[in-house]
């Protein structure tokens, strides 16, 4: 029983830094600790002191993708298990990779674990709020048969602390090789539908804090959309936007009972932000290219699509 660590990174820092200290210290050691580098952005061989086992390669922004950067990494692992992270999650404790571990073993019809994603201080008051409505308290196991009550959340998971079973990934044919966003979810609904189970893991925890502004969650936005609309297959019939109205009601009635009122403006400009990117990505088919690029958060992903 083995676990190799992967993690895409780009211009690394401290956060990564603790990262791999933490790992370092896991009550489940990492066999190999695997880092796909773009390699215009540089690597400071010092943030990796004292990791064990480690394997770096590099590759050009230009060849960054979602899917292929990830089957690249695995393609360098030969672990029963391997751990899909992002160079800025944090484990919160030195039990990440026991407890992940222990969800897959429970139940070989479990394809993939997922963490639970814990806010920081630097964490928007709107992500704070967002992490505890996409990652509760109450760990739970999904299928195709949780459709009709969670809809698309049926596949969410995510690849910022994700867990896989390397023989049902090989039966797959791992990640999509061209996205622009979302191959944990389009592999988790591959897996639901060959007769797979996907697993949310509360008490497997990493703390992964963003501070996005308004323009630039229009930006992550639009590319979700573009990835919802070139897969449909997933997507359709599976719409988005109850779930994100959910998300900004409850998010303000949080601010209210916080009191902090005076929050809300800034509520309704990132969540506005965020609808008109979505929207524009699912129909990013009907605007010029030029607009396209300056629209997305992936520009390098234009080259090739």
């Amino acid at each position: 029983m083995s676990v190799d660590v992967i993690i895409p990174t780009y211009h690394p820092g401290n956060k990564f830094r603790e990262l791999v200290r933490r790992l370092g210290r896991q009550t489940v050691p990492y066999h190999r600790l695997i880092i796909i580098n773009t390699e215009e952005a540089g690597f400071d061989a010092a943030l990796l002191e004292g990791a064990a086992n480690v394997t770096v390669r590099h590759i050009s922004r230009a060849e960054f993708d979602h899917g292929a950067t990830r089957n690249l990494g695995v393609s360098l692992s030969d672990a029963e298990y391997f751990l899909m992270m992002t160079d800025d999650a944090i484990p919160a404790d030195m039990h990440l990779i026991e407890r992940m571990l222990k969800a897959l073993e429970t139940d070989a019809g479990i394809a993939a674990v997922y963490a639970r994603q814990l806010a920081s201080r630097e964490s928007s008051f709107d992500e704070q709020y967002a992490r505890r409505f996409n990652y509760p308290a109450k760990s739970r196991v999904k299928s195709l048969e949780d459709l009709p009550e969670l809809g698309i959340k049926t596949y969410f998971m995510s690849d910022v602390c994700c867990m896989y079973r390397r023989a049902v990934f090989r039966e797959l044919g791992g990640f999509i090789r061209h996205t622009i966003f979302n191959e944990d979810m389009i592999y988790c609904a591959g897996a639901m539908r060959a007769g797979y189970k996907v697993m949310y893991c509360a008490e497997a925890q990493v703390i992964h804090a963003h501070h996005y502004s308004g323009i630039q969650q229009l930006h992550r936005n639009f590319d979700l959309g573009v990835s919802q609309a070139d897969h449909p297959e997933v997507f359709k019939g599976l719409a988005s936007e109850g779930e994100g109205i959910r998300l900004v009601k409850g998010n303000a009635v949080w601010l209210f009972w916080s009191g902090k009122i005076w929050l809300l403006p800034s509520l309704v400009w990132r969540s506005g932000c965020k609808f008109i990117g979505y929207q524009l990505g699912k129909h990013y088919r009907s605007l010029p290219r030029p607009l396209v690029r300056k629209l997305s958060m992936n520009v390098n992903y234009w080259q090739n699509a």
